[in-house]
């Protein structure tokens, strides 16, 4: 198996998974297990250290929309703050995003779900801007999951930049990680120039 074969398995195969449980479903153990054992292999020839994890959703019921993450310990372990990468599996449409995304649900318990998605969109401009060098290797400044639901509008607002892949790019292994490490390269970038802290509005005098 390969990145791409793994991530082009997820996009096909998920609508119709999804009419079963979860528990013990082959396309669960790709999420958890697969397709991020095919992401390590891929991040191999980059330095260190990544914790790449994969979600098909919790209990007995599947994720609106599953995902692969990679993960820099020194920011974060976990999707839910921080800032990390992260391949998500649109609902509406044969694709897949690669995004540098912020924590959705640390941004929710902060603001609140009404604000969230407000203060998301608004830091995600910023870090943008702060990463202006990397347009080109990651042009989306936006994307969406076509799914309703306080994490996949969560997902969707905490996006800074990054790809996506129809099924036809998934069998270009090649560019798929070469992307991967224009995204490492941001990511680092974002962690070297501030992270998530952005100056404030000047004092009075």
């Amino acid at each position: 198996m390969s990145l791409g074969y793994a991530l082009r398995r997820i996009v096909e195969e998920y609508p119709l998974a999804r009419l079963d449980p979860p528990a013990g479903h082959p396309l669960a153990t790709v999420i958890r297990k697969g397709a991020p054992d095919e992401l390590r292999a891929a991040l191999a020839p980059i330095d260190g250290p990544f914790l790449v994890k994969g979600s098909p959703g919790r209990g007995s019921k599947w994720a609106a929309v599953p995902w692969i993450a990679v993960f820099d310990p020194a920011v974060t372990t976990s999707a839910t703050r921080g800032y990390y990468l992260v391949y998500l599996f649109p609902a509406h449409r044969e694709a897949v995003h690669l995004s540098l995304a912020q924590g959705t649900v640390a941004a929710i318990r902060s603001h609140g779900p009404a604000a969230a998605g407000t203060h998301l969109r608004t830091s995600g401009a910023a870090l943008r801007a702060r990463l202006s060098d990397f347009a080109g290797a990651l042009p989306n400044a936006t994307i969406t999951l076509g799914s309703a639901g306080e994490l996949p509008e969560g997902y969707e607002a905490a996006h800074i930049l990054g790809l996506t892949y129809d099924l036809a790019d998934l069998g270009d292994e090649r560019r798929l990680r070469r992307d991967l490490a224009a995204a490492v390269a941001a990511y680092r970038a974002l962690k070297a120039r501030g992270g998530l802290d952005l100056p404030g509005p000047p004092r009075a005098p």
